[in-house]
């Protein structure tokens, strides 16, 4: 079996439709049910979704379908019990074959009961392969939710799998500080301070607009020290479901960022071909869907400690978390302004963050804030504070 994605050639009701996932079988036509109901979720409904969205549903139920084509079963083959089923026998493959986090696994079997339920409403079925148990799904109160809204109303799918909360990982200012200093070239290095100091996912750090960037001196309303708010929009970038956020950028990253602008990009851009993003490889091409989390990997491998994009994003939220909690003199609610900066759906997302502090002893938490202020002026945060009030 494969998936491949539409071309703008694939027309749907009079447009374009790019990025459709299909689901094909060996004699490359389009295997069903799978096709027809990423037809209905995608198309049909008329709903707008992210790109970032279909992709997720495509790859989600291709998995389960080759799973199913590799071991001869058939979608909705009969059973006797819920044990038996063959999204059951697909949850322990995962679970205890590929041994995939529980979260992975329970967001690929959302994309799949989603198929089971609207095969059952088409009336193609008459048995759901899974029961409801009457809690609802702690994933489905954050971003995740947005991956599927065919939340269950119902209650939680007893399917699913348990999920325990989950420290983020983060790296100490000492990790930092080693990591940056292994960094040789400038746009990896801006990577870095783009997630570890302003909070961007990769995604966003590695489709930063070029022209978001600029001469820091041209500004004389804004103050050397402070921090700089940068509004981020879809229509420049890629965001996590296509939302606007405002996230604050330092000063001193602002004039690194036009340094590398004006002196090294133009001479890596290839001829007639200039991103509109503002960091390039050493081909003179925009970061890859993929790249960020290489990029990051190559760089742990190369310091001895693992180092992932999120963990710069934790870093980011719990040194400001620590921050603010240490400074009551700035007039702003901490987990509300860490949830703006990340662009968190939900509170409770950011809660995750706070417990994690509170799970620290206290001289360790001191300990970290000193490293963090060595790191960087963290005077940043207090002096665009005073200057707003």
């Amino acid at each position: 079996m494969r998936l491949v994605f539409t071309t703008k050639d694939f027309i749907y009701a009079g447009r374009p439709r790019p990025g459709f996932p299909l689901i094909l079988g060996d004699d490359m036509r389009p295997a069903q049910p799978f096709h027809d109901h990423l037809r209905w979720r995608l198309l049909d409904q008329g709903k707008v979704l992210d790109l970032k969205t279909w992709e997720n549903y495509g790859r989600h139920l291709w998995d389960f379908a080759r799973f199913l084509h590799a071991n001869e079963f058939a979608w909705n083959l009969p059973f006797r019990s819920e044990g038996e089923s063959v999204v059951r026998v697909y949850r322990d493959w995962l679970a205890q074959d590929l041994k995939l986090d529980s979260g992975t696994i329970n967001r690929r079997l959302a994309t799949v009961m989603g198929m089971y339920r609207w095969a059952r409403d088409c009336q193609m079925l008459q048995q759901l392969p899974f029961t409801y148990s009457k809690a609802k799904p702690h994933w489905y109160e954050d971003d995740i939710a947005d991956v599927t809204d065919d939340s269950p109303m119902e209650g939680r799918p007893t399917l699913l799998l348990d999920e325990w909360e989950k420290e983020p990982v983060f790296l100490t200012a000492d990790q930092i500080r080693a990591a940056r200093a292994a960094i040789r070239a400038t746009p990896q290095r801006l990577l870095f301070d783009l997630m570890a100091r302003v909070g961007l996912r990769s995604v966003e750090a590695r489709t930063f607009p070029l022209a978001y960037v600029f001469d820091t001196l041209t500004r004389p309303d804004l103050t050397r020290g402070t921090l700089i708010e940068v509004s981020l929009d879809p229509h420049d970038m890629e965001t996590k479901f296509d939302k606007r956020r405002t996230v604050h950028v330092p000063y001193s990253l602002m004039e690194e960022m036009h340094a590398y602008a004006q002196f090294e990009r133009n001479r890596d851009v290839v001829p007639d071909s200039d991103p509109k993003t503002l960091l390039l490889t050493v081909t003179g091409k925009a970061y890859q869907k993929g790249s960020a989390h290489k990029v990051m990997a190559d760089l742990g491998r190369k310091v001895g400690f693992p180092i992932r994009p999120l963990m710069l994003r934790h870093s980011y939220a719990i040194h400001t978390l620590l921050l603010l909690r240490a400074h009551p003199e700035i007039d702003l609610e901490p987990l509300m302004y860490v949830r703006d900066r990340l662009g968190h759906a939900n509170v409770q997302t950011t809660m995750v963050y706070l417990r994690q502090i509170e799970r620290l002893m206290g001289a360790e938490v001191l300990a970290m804030m000193d490293e963090f202020d060595r790191l960087y002026d963290v005077s940043e945060l207090l002096r665009t504070a005073r200057n707003r009030s």
